[in-house]
């Protein structure tokens, strides 16, 4: 089986996307996910840039990897200095890795505009950048930065370049798209040229400008390379580079060429999600393979055949990535999609149940009213067990009031909530503050039921998101509160409705803290 090398940049490239900002610690976690997952080469920064990556690599001493290779990145010599003086080479030394990846000018705008040099100082610069490492020691990958551009415009130079950088010693040539703007068929066909001219190794980097990021690489895989570079979820400049979370299973599973193991592969998901929280974004649920909707059926037909058999709208096993198959539930929805939740939430329900009619009426009664289950299954499971009788009330609301007050017109708004609960029999009484009203409610309700549950104090909110459903009618519209809770363990979904914020917001905080509870007497 042929064999391509994965080279990560999400350490460098992905941190340099809009939004993202890593910091040692990020980068440390990060560095040991992408290890475990099996990646080669794994970019942690660039030393010569800030002093964050001068630290990283300093903290990368002391951790051993199991098999990736740190590399750490930086640029050719400035023109004005001297190989041995430039800072830029010397931070790449003092990192103390065993590769480095140097970028160089290919295209002959950049070299005239944004260098203002001659086409033969360019390659001068190269030459002495690659060889000066390679004499200290350092394995040398060599990225020509807008290759293909440079190749469009004057070819015979940007070859010239790429020959260049292999006389003094590169090992791997990478040819990079970084304006992100080329298209597959132009992909193929300069490197069907450039393949016959280089025997060497050669690596593929590309950005998502025109969406073909991932199509692009994997074009070059097809024409021989043997290096594919690119970033977890495709987080990198601009609008980013190739998502190696499409590229790994595409590899491994539509090309058969081996890259990282099939259990390495099962770890997908799980780092999808991680690299996204530690960036602090959502994860972008629609991604394709380690995404949540990734394998998720909404319409009837599509939940009745996959019931039957999978692969009738699935293109592979989602485990084979970490991920999993999902039945929603919604008005689009059937019999078929809730018979299979019942199986999921572990609910006798048969297709001859005599209330499997009345249930899905309701769920259509109810997403006509503007709740949505499929961000909230925590919600309709409750939905199912109150029509089949396996719903209990944990506690009785007596009433809550909630105060939101500015004092000075200067400081920020302070809320206040009072509450009374009647458990057993036994009236509970209590207040609490937040950062805002539905922060308060939140927290006086838990302040209230801890006391009869204690196993509440692990229940944390996760998100919270609030939909105007009625845009017309202004300030009065109805509204759609979803939220999203966790105990450490799992996470469970709740939705409310109504014209009133604070009121929807509180039916879903009900329906988890009574998703919590019923779900440890079941």
């Amino acid at each position: 089986m042929r064999r391509i090398e994965i080279y990560d940049t999400t350490l460098r490239d992905g941190a340099q996307s809009e939004d993202v900002s890593f910091s040692v610690e990020d980068k440390l976690l990060i560095t040991k996910k992408l290890d475990d997952l099996g990646v080669h080469f794994i970019e942690g920064g660039w030393p010569g840039a800030n002093p964050k990556d001068v630290l990283f690599f300093q903290e990368m001493r002391k951790v051993s990897l199991k098999s990736a290779r740190l590399v750490a990145f930086g640029s050719t010599r400035k023109s004005r200095n001297k190989v041995s003086d430039d800072p830029n080479i010397q931070a790449l030394l003092h990192a103390g890795t065993e590769i480095v990846t140097l970028f160089g000018k290919t295209w002959d705008l950049h070299v005239f505009d944004a260098l203002g040099i001659t086409l033969k100082k360019n390659l001068d610069i190269i030459s002495d950048s690659v060889s000066y490492l390679k004499e200290k020691g350092i394995r040398v990958f060599y990225d020509a930065e807008h290759f293909f551009d440079g190749y469009l415009a004057r070819p015979e130079y940007a070859v010239k370049t790429l020959e260049t950088a292999q006389a003094a010693g590169a090992e791997c040539l990478v040819l990079c798209d970084t304006n992100g703007g080329m298209m597959p068929w132009q992909v193929r066909e300069i490197l069907t040229v450039i393949r016959k001219t280089f025997r060497g190794p050669l690596g593929i980097h590309t950005h998502n400008d025109s969406e073909m990021a991932v199509a692009n690489a994997l074009t070059a895989v097809e024409c021989g390379i043997e290096q594919v570079q690119g970033t977890v979820n495709g987080f990198g400049e601009r609008c980013g580079n190739a998502n190696l979370c499409s590229i790994l299973p595409n590899l491994k599973l539509k090309m058969n060429i081996n890259c990282i193991s099939d259990e390495q592969l099962k770890h997908l998901f799980d780092v999808s999600r991680f690299v996204s929280e530690i960036a602090n974004l959502p994860h972008n649920k629609h991604q394709a393979y380690v995404g949540e909707a990734a394998f998720a059926h909404k319409g009837g037909i599509h939940v009745h055949a996959v019931r039957k058999k999978a692969e009738t709208y699935e293109h592979i096993v989602p485990g084979k990535v970490g991920n999993r198959q999902r039945v929603l539930i919604s008005d689009y929805g059937g019999r078929s999609n809730l018979l299979e939740k019942a199986r999921e939430y572990k609910i006798n329900l048969t297709a001859d149940h005599p209330r499997l009619d009345e249930i899905l009426a309701n769920l259509k009664d109810l997403e006509h009213r503007g709740f949505q289950f499929e961000g909230a299954e925590g919600s309709f499971e409750l939905v199912m067990k109150k029509a089949l009788g396996r719903h209990k009330r944990f506690f009785k609301l007596v009433g809550f009031r909630v105060i939101v007050e500015k004092r000075q017109e200067s400081e920020d708004s302070l809320a206040e909530a009072t509450i009374m609960v009647e458990v057993n029999g036994q009236v509970e009484h209590t207040a609490a503050i937040g950062s805002g009203p539905v922060n308060a409610l939140d927290n006086a309700l838990r302040k209230a039921l801890e006391k009869f549950y204690p196993v509440l104090s692990d229940v944390k909110l996760l998100d919270y998101k609030v939909r105007v459903l009625s845009a017309g009618a202004g300030t009065e519209s109805k509204v759609r509160v979803l939220i999203e809770s966790g105990d450490g363990e799992t996470t469970w979904g709740t939705v409310g409705v109504s014209e009133n914020i604070i009121e929807a917001s509180w039916q879903a905080l009900v329906d988890s803290i009574e998703y919590k509870l019923l779900g440890r007497q079941s």
